[in-house]
């Protein structure tokens, strides 16, 4: 063997086996603490070989594996403390073990989360809703995006305007290029919609038309009267600019938009709306401009994180509270006064949830959180079995998911509301098919209901809809629906040597067989975990048909909806299900907030914001799960007014 090869193997390996060491402070209390434990009455079901639930804690050697996956471990101490982990029928944990995992994992996840950071934060685009809202509230035009631009997923995080799913493929870019002539032309064809922009307008006399065409012959490419139409032009393009780029613009951009003006306007100059065409091509370059299409922040070259500017803060709040830009009253008190300051923070954010623009909030967040948006535009239902389900009953189940969330988040301003209620958001079309009375009229509004089972988002037909099959109702869909969105407690992928229920995932089983047949699934061992959580609350909600209908029957045989979840606790039917659920209502403020803080970040929810999700939490539990306060909590925490320096550069171009 080649002796230099030898010598630089032998290093290798020395340094290998220096680092497989646990030889930092960190790593010794992680061996001595929680990897013991671990090993000792976790690792016979998560391991390399059995990784229940797709996790493997064999694979953590050092206190740094335990920080990057610190979302697993506060998972694990939680699951330790709580007593689901290790399960009953696993060998008993003492409480000295317990108290030694616990202590050995949160020493060093509380020491990594001594150091504050606000994540990662990503130039991204609007999205298409915040596109349509925003060319809205800048034009004054109604603009339809859904069948315009490509189909866009969601990000990490599940909603539509998470940086991971905002991409601009050559299609899309095109496609703005599009819009950006299609909205031009639809305001410069409306003299009211253009002079409600452009409030001055410029068309040279008879005299300077006569002395530019003389001149002209000698200098072809400028008139000789130019100021008065540039100046004219600036009163336009320099505010229709600082509210398109959420900001005021520099000078090196206005003169660019200038010049851009004078290219035009002096290239037809001689037509009598040669001032208008010039505006108009302007107004196009700053709709395909960086920035109007992204939410640019500037990335300052720091070592620690910093606060962001008030126009950035102004951005961010409008884009969570209305999905569009900010308004001439946010811009000015950005520029004017300290958006930092809470009580100036407080008073605009409380005076723009009262602004009817609030409503975008709750059209785009609620029914991306529950999973109910496609109800809108399509079902997976059997149109043929369920032809009750028509187009107009499911954008009624639609608005009963947005007003209701509204009327809740708005004038009820308690939370809890969702799970429960006592009223729910109908009008006719959709209270008759719930079999409630005395509700006439195309108009949606708040009905007092006396039947406990229908209130709250659990009893709301798109739900119920959205989690059925295109035959029958499916309790494995909706107890798996009531573990993630309401609880926050996804199940993991079932093991890849365990058969799917196929049975019980067929559209032809008879809804009478749905009970044995989990009952069975539940018996394997593999399965049982997760199943013994969703069937329960699945088989609970079995009295609502696959289109939300309550009925009492399987053709004759009476439905049965009680059920035990592992914990013990029972319930005989849906009303006794949601008493569970609130009961359980810290889970619901955890899940709550973990989707809130996501929606307003654009980004998954990480580790690092555990401080900022505990004060959201310890918010809703302090205060009667009140959203206003929740709200104000949300836009002052940290990772909502702060960023970290990221190596590249924000675009500057226009």
């Amino acid at each position: 063997m080649n002796r230099g090869f030898t010598i630089i193997l032998t290093l290798c390996l020395g340094v290998l086996g220096h680092s497989l060491s646990a030889d930092t402070p960190d790593d010794k209390l992680f061996h001595r603490t929680a990897r013991k434990m671990l090993h000792k009455h976790c690792a016979s079901c998560h391991n390399e070989v059995d990784k229940k639930g797709g996790i493997n804690l064999e694979d953590f050697y050092f206190a740094t594996h335990v920080i990057s996956r610190g979302e697993l471990f506060k998972k694990v101490t939680e699951s330790v403390e709580e007593g689901t982990m290790p399960p009953s029928q696993a060998p008993a944990m003492s409480q000295a073990d317990r108290d030694t995992l616990i202590y050995g994992i949160e020493k060093i996840l509380s020491k990594a989360l001594a150091k504050r950071d606000p994540g990662k934060s990503v130039m991204r685009r609007l999205s298409h809703r915040e596109y349509q809202y925003t060319v809205k509230d800048l034009m004054g035009v109604d603009f339809e995006t859904v069948h315009f631009f490509p189909s866009e997923g969601s990000g990490g995080g599940g909603f539509d305007n998470q940086s991971g799913g905002l991409f601009v493929s050559p299609l899309t870019m095109e496609r703005y290029y599009n819009a950006a002539d299609s909205l031009v032309r639809q305001i410069r064809s409306n003299d009211k919609m253009w002079r409600n922009i452009v409030r001055e307008e410029y068309t040279a006399g008879l005299g300077r038309r006569i002395i530019n065409s003389i001149v002209s012959l000698f200098r072809p490419d400028e008139p000789v009267y130019w100021e008065k139409p540039v100046s004219i032009a600036k009163k336009t393009i320099i505010p229709f600019a600082s509210k398109a780029y959420r900001r005021f613009i520099s000078q090196e951009e206005e003169d660019k938009l200038v010049d851009f003006f004078k290219q035009v306007y002096f290239s037809s100059w001689k037509d009598r709306d040669a001032f208008d065409e010039a505006i108009a091509g302007v107004f196009k370059r700053i709709l395909v401009s960086p920035n109007f299409l992204y939410r640019i922040e500037v990335n300052l070259e720091n070592d620690e994180p910093y606060p962001i500017n008030n126009f950035e803060l102004a951005t961010r709040i409008s884009f969570l509270l209305w999905s569009s830009m900010p308004d001439e009253r946010l811009l000015e008190v950005a520029y004017r006064e300290d958006l930092h300051n809470p009580a100036i923070l407080k008073r605009e954010v409380l005076r723009m949830m009262e602004d009817p623009k609030f409503r975008r909030f709750s059209a785009s967040f609620a029914p991306q959180w529950l999973g109910t948006e496609e109800m809108l535009y399509s079902s997976n239902i059997d149109r043929e079995k369920f032809p009750e389900l028509t187009t107009g009953l499911r954008q009624a189940m639609h608005e009963e998911v947005v007003g209701y969330f509204h009327e809740v988040f708005t004038e009820e301003r308690n939370l809890l509301q969702l799970l429960d209620s006592d009223h729910a958001w109908l009008n006719e079309d959709l209270a008759n098919h719930y079999g409630i009375e005395g509700v006439s009229g195309e108009e949606f509004r708040n009905v007092a209901i006396n039947d406990r089972n229908r209130g709250g988002i659990l009893g709301m037909g798109a739900v119920l809809t959205a989690t059925s099959l295109p035959l029958r109702t499916s309790p494995v869909l909706r107890g798996q629906w009531v573990l993630e969105q309401v609880l926050g407690e996804p199940a993991p992928p079932p093991p890849a040597d365990v058969p799917a229920l196929e049975d019980a995932k067929k559209s032809d089983v008879s809804e009478l067989d749905l009970r044995s047949l989990l009952e069975l699934h539940r018996t394997d061992v593999a399965c049982a975990g997760c199943h013994q959580k969703m069937d329960p609350i699945g088989l609970g909600l079995e009295n609502y048909d696959a289109i939300g209908r309550w009925r009492e029957n399987y053709d004759s045989i009476r439905i049965d909806p009680s059920g035990v979840l592992p914990d013990g606790r029972n319930f005989k039917s849906p009303a006794d299900l949601k008493k569970i659920l609130l009961a359980d209502k810290k889970k619901f403020a955890k899940n709550f907030s973990r989707n809130m803080l996501s929606y307003a970040l654009g980004r998954r929810v990480e580790f690092i914001d555990s401080p900022t999700m505990d004060r959201l939490v310890d918010e809703l539990m302090n205060n009667n799960f009140d959203s206003q306060s929740f709200m104000l909590e949300l836009v002052s925490s940290y990772p909502f007014q702060h960023r970290r320096s990221d190596l590249a550069e924000s675009y500057k171009g226009i």
